[in-house]
């Protein structure tokens, strides 16, 4: 997110709507959020949409009538942009202790543990693959 506002939560809501549908209008965007316990109004469904269409992580078609929204960032990208925004602001911008400390929560299925350690192997095995904490982070929209 670097220089975009974050998300709040009814922010993120609306967003995880878009991430299961697709894409939606206002109303069909309402009409999911009322199915998970949301009666917002239909102005503040729009409201959130545009709140998040100026922070690119939302996108729409201005010409087409009704607006039909998408999400603009997949949940990978926002997690590796949230997850990069935690190393900086705890970590100094290095990521091994926020992995060090989600292992050491051992909240991992075996099925996790084995893809982490095949991407630890590749890691390992591939000596063009950044490891110094001074590496210059990915550039963000």
């Amino acid at each position: 997110m670097g220089n975009q506002a974050g998300l709040s939560d009814s922010e993120r809501e609306v967003l995880r709507v878009l991430w299961d549908r697709g894409s939606g209008t206002v109303r069909e965007i309402k009409e999911v959020l009322a199915g998970r316990g949301r009666r917002w109004a239909y102005t503040t469904v729009a409201t959130l949409l545009q709140r998040l269409v100026a922070k690119q992580f939302v996108v729409s078609d201005p010409s087409a009538v009704p607006h039909v929204y998408r999400a603009g960032v997949s949940r990978e990208e926002l997690l590796e942009r949230r997850l990069q925004d935690a190393a900086d602001e705890l970590c100094d911008g290095r990521a091994a202790p926020l992995v060090l400390a989600l292992v050491q929560g051992g909240r991992f299925s075996p099925e996790e543990l084995a893809r982490l350690r095949r991407m630890l192997d590749e890691a390992a095995a591939d000596p063009d693959a950044p490891t110094q904490p001074q590496d210059k982070p990915k550039q963000r929209p």
